[in-house]
C-alpha cells in the first residue's frame, strides 16, 4: 500500500465510522471539496472548517454508511477512486426519500495531493 493509499483508506475508514477527526486528519487547512451529481456541481466547500461542519451535519442523515474502494488509479498529483456506496437513511428528506431506505450508488472520488496532504476532494455521482 502506498502512502497515498494509506491516507485515503484512513479517510474512508473515518467516514464509514462517522469519525470526523479521523476523516480530516490528512487534509490541508485550505482544502477544497466539490460534489458533482449528474454533471452539476451542487456543493463547494472552501477550507477545512467548512468541510468539517458539513461532515458533522451529514452524520445525522445516515444510520449506517459504507464507502468501498472498487479501484484506484494514481496520477502525478491526484488519485482517482471508483467507489461503491451503501447507506441507510436516518431521517425523511424533502425529496421523498424515507427514513430506513437504503441507498446504493456508484461514484468516483478524486483526491488531490500536495506531498502527504489532501488539498482537494471531488465526489462525483
Amino acid at each position: 500500500m502506498t502512502n497515498r493509499e494509506a491516507i485515503i483508506q484512513n479517510y474512508i475508514d473515518g467516514y464509514n465510522q462517522f469519525d470526523i477527526d479521523q476523516m480530516v486528519k490528512d487534509f490541508d487547512i485550505n482544502m477544497m471539496f466539490e460534489n458533482i451529481q449528474n454533471g452539476d456541481t451542487n456543493l463547494v466547500l472552501n477550507g477545512l472548517s467548512e468541510f468539517r461542519q458539513q461532515a458533522e451535519t451529514a452524520k445525522a442523515y445516515f444510520s449506517e454508511r459504507t464507502q468501498t474502494i472498487v479501484s484506484l488509479t494514481h496520477f502525478e498529483h491526484t488519485t482517482e477512486l471508483d467507489i461503491q456506496y451503501i447507506a441507510t437513511l436516518a431521517m425523511d428528506f424533502p425529496n421523498g426519500l424515507q427514513k430506513g431506505q437504503v441507498l446504493q450508488l456508484s461514484g468516483k472520488s478524486i483526491f488531490e495531493f500536495k506531498g502527504n496532504t489532501i488539498t482537494k476532494l471531488t465526489d462525483i455521482s
